[in-house]
């Protein structure tokens, strides 16, 4: 009989491991420092690069209204990421409230799909930090090696900067979380200040003729302008948003968790909103949203301020603030920063829940007596997230930041669904509002989202799935705390093999599609997922009928 698969772990049991005797992390964080590393995750250089493009191939003007859209997807998850935190607020994010609310399974998927957004994020995030060193450096006439800026992918040997950035960040999350938070408030005290300089100083240069149409027409191709360009936009801006529920995996290291965990949760998705669409606002102001056609990097936001100024004799508009563009480069550097400040912060919290409760090593959960961090795992992040920095693309580890964040939101929505069924009357600090229809739409906008993704994007997190459950197979299922003992999991390990079989059957039929729509084949990746499939295939049926 199987049980250990869907036995939820006790309110009661998670309390105790967040209160003063079972907690052996330190609580320093107020509202004030759980909103400042809202912010700290989610603004970062999206914002200066993501706005010209989606105005200026998708939405026009209106691109204000999707950065509402896409706020109004990310408020669903928000509300139900609230009450969660409020009501279990235990370090480990997603991956405990599926745990206390869907059962040990269901947590292992999530706390295993949450290293795609942060730890992967973190590589992401470190691989375009390092590109903005090359560009301000440029500046000043300094110019580094190609082969030590990019990794092989690339045409480079390695990138040294974005492994600098990475064991930077990681050396101060081990000295201790209140240090931390009190540099990534100076970081994104800097970076909103100079989002706001920009917003003021523009303001006085806004031609209302720019905004002429406010939805330019269809041009007959679904997404290039009309309503459907909006919700394109929507969908490309939305992962500007991504990084508001790492607040929710400080919950053990915040002095008051129920009252101060929605409040930075909300809080700081509410002030980022506003200042997105006051800066989208401003942008599309100054400048025809056709100006942005083509530009990538800072070159939107620099081609902006190239029109906040007075034309001359000749006609020639000349910058009042030339200054700002190197500003400007200034805030990408310090917000990609804390960004990934905050992502390997979550990242370690998360595997230091799913240590403590056995499903992982204990040296995750292992806690610095000096520093009151888990110094331990933030050396092996370190590691591990230096590696996918130094040599994988970008754009892969990008799509799979995204596709991870996306379904770790559904399972939170899912979440709060069972949640209200299973434990009506348990305490709550925060009510997410009209259950079950927002957690409804939270789902149903995340998985739109998702869907978008391309092909290849979903064979890498199958693959990464299926890796994870290879771990809790032979690792998990065998070390957890709410294990009954190993022989009585015949059953359990049969709804795993069968879970990971259909999985594999999935990844060989993904594959095919996507090697036939490919132009290019992409025959590599195409024979590595067969291969994959085939041995884990092989794999779990022998496990199954074995057991």
């Amino acid at each position: 009989m199987a049980n250990q698969l869907w036995t939820r772990k006790p309110l009661d049991k998670l309390m105790n491991e967040s209160s003063g005797e079972g907690n052996q992390l330190k609580r320093t964080l107020g509202p004030g420092s759980l909103i400042a590393l809202g912010i700290g995750a989610i603004i970062g250089a999206g914002l200066f690069s993501i706005t010209g493009g989606a105005a200026a191939n998708q939405a026009g003007p209106a691109i204000t209204i999707s950065f509402i859209v896409a706020a109004f997807g990310c408020a669903f998850a928000g509300l139900c990421y609230a009450e969660f935190a409020s009501m279990i607020p235990v370090a480990g994010s997603a991956y405990t409230y599926s745990y206390a609310t869907m059962g040990e399974f269901i947590a292992w998927i999530i706390g295993w799909d949450l290293v795609l957004e942060y730890a992967v994020g973190a590589a992401t995030v470190s691989i375009s930090w390092s590109r903005y060193l090359i560009k301000f450096l440029e500046g000043f006439d300094v110019h580094l090696p190609v082969a030590l800026t990019v990794g092989p992918w690339d045409g480079g040997l390695i990138n040294l900067p974005a492994v600098f950035i990475v064991v930077l960040m990681s050396l101060l999350l081990m000295k201790g979380t209140q240090e931390s938070a009190t540099v990534n408030g100076i970081i994104v005290a800097l970076k909103v200040t100079v989002v706001i300089i920009f917003i003021v100083l523009g303001w006085k240069y806004i031609n209302t003729d720019n905004y002429v149409p406010y939805i330019p027409d269809n041009t007959g191709t679904f997404g290039e302008y009309g309503f459907s360009g909006i919700i394109r936009a929507a969908a490309i801006v939305f992962f500007a948003y991504i990084g508001f529920d790492a607040v929710s995996t400080a919950a053990q290291e915040a002095k008051n968790p129920r009252k101060d965990m929605p409040i930075g949760i909300l809080a700081s998705l509410a002030i980022c909103t506003i200042l997105y669409i006051l800066f989208a606002h401003v942008m599309t102001g100054v400048t025809s949203y056709t100006s942005f056609k083509g530009q990538d990097g800072i070159a939107p936001v620099a081609v902006a301020i190239e029109h906040m100024g007075t034309p001359n004799a000749a006609g020639v508009i000349v910058p009042d603030y030339p200054w700002l563009n190197r500003a400007i480069i200034v805030a990408i550097l310090a917000g990609y920063a804390s960004v990934i400040l905050v992502m390997l912060m979550g990242q370690t919290r998360v595997f230091f829940s799913m240590s403590k409760d056995g499903l992982l090593p204990k040296i995750f959960s292992s806690v610095h007596p000096k520093f009151q961090t888990p110094v331990k795992s933030n050396a092996m992040f370190m590691l591990f997230v230096s590696l996918f920095a130094a040599f994988i693309p970008a754009r892969v580890v990008g799509e799979m930041t995204s596709i991870g964040t996306l379904f770790a939101f559904i399972l939170v929505c899912l979440g709060i669904i069972v949640m209200r069924k299973q434990m009506p009357n348990a305490p709550r600090a925060f009510v997410t509002p009209l259950v079950p229809l927002v957690p409804i739409l939270g789902v149903v906008t995340c998985f739109f989202m998702m869907a978008f993704l391309p092909l290849d994007t979903w064979i890498r997190l199958i693959v990464w799935m299926i890796i994870g459950f290879d771990i809790y197979l032979w690792y998990g299922i065998h070390n957890s705390k709410l294990s009954t003992g190993v022989g009585t999991l015949k059953g359990d390990f049969k709804i795993v093999c069968l879970s990971g079989l259909a999985l594999a059957a999935v990844l060989g039929v993904v594959a095919f599609v996507h090697h036939n729509q490919s132009i290019e084949g992409d025959a590599p990746l195409f024979y590595f997922s067969l291969i994959f499939a085939a041995i884990h295939a092989v794999a779990y049926l022998y496990t199954w009928l074995k057991k």
